[in-house]
């Protein structure tokens, strides 16, 4: 029989160890009933984008190497800004596909016609906003910048996010995705940048989890009365 000491260590252990990460394990078990109720097609905004974009046919295009000769091509596509064609060289040059004229930058009046081309009919903007930086906990953190952040008349704050570089409708942003990404945050407790599952302090914490789990197997086999009983009855025999 394990002596009343070492007992009492090891129930004071498993006690303090479930007090400590006890909160966790809720917020664990909380964001993954959220996670395993939520369909993920809504929390990517799919329900505000149309399934079927129309891209436009054009015709009389130049060759990009008529715009400049000298310029340099490892990438090319299309692409349509509010109706017009232009080239996307290496992903970060627009060429007018029709003038040869190089692209400064999109406007923020052509970032609403590609919101508009992307997502569902009825929505009204409210802004548009540019943006240069984005922070570790920005609802934009990964994308490319500079972009345009555009506000929407909804009551869930949703927002569309078009890339000034290369005139791409980048992702949509609306209240559950922001529910999901804090969520997300403290199930993979990565407080950096939601997506390091071997940051260190999961790490400690999953080790803790599992201290307190396997003491508390211990506990039990120390204190059942019926462990006790069958040890009693092995010694006797």
């Amino acid at each position: 029989m394990v002596k009343r000491k070492t007992a009492l260590k090891i129930r004071k252990t498993h006690r303090y160890l479930g007090l400590f990460i006890g909160i966790q394990f809720i917020i664990w078990s909380v964001s993954g009933l959220y996670f395993s109720w939520t369909d993920i097609d809504e929390i990517h905004g799919d329900d505000f984008r149309k399934h079927h974009v129309e891209n436009p046919s054009f015709n009389n295009l130049i060759s990009p190497a008529e715009a400049n000769a000298n310029l340099p091509i490892n990438s090319l596509e299309l692409k349509d800004i509010g109706g017009v064609p232009y080239y996307l060289v290496d992903g970060n040059k627009l060429i007018n596909a029709r003038t040869g004229e190089i692209k400064d930058e999109l406007s923020s009046e052509e970032a609403v016609l590609i919101a508009r081309k992307h997502m569902v009919d009825g929505l009204n903007i409210t802004g548009v906003e540019r943006i240069e930086e984005t922070g570790n906990h920005h609802e934009y953190r990964s994308g490319a910048l500079p972009a345009y952040v555009l506000s929407f008349n909804q009551p869930n704050n949703l927002k569309a996010y078009i890339s000034i570089q290369d005139a791409s409708f980048r992702s949509i942003r609306h209240r559950d995705w922001r529910w999901f990404d804090f969520l997300w945050m403290t199930h993979t407790m990565d407080y950096e940048g939601r997506d390091d599952f071997n940051n260190l302090v999961l790490r400690i914490f999953s080790l803790l989890g599992l201290i307190t789990v396997l003491s508390g197997f211990v506990l039990w086999y120390i204190s059942s009365p019926t462990v006790f009983k069958i040890k009693r009855k092995i010694k006797r025999n």
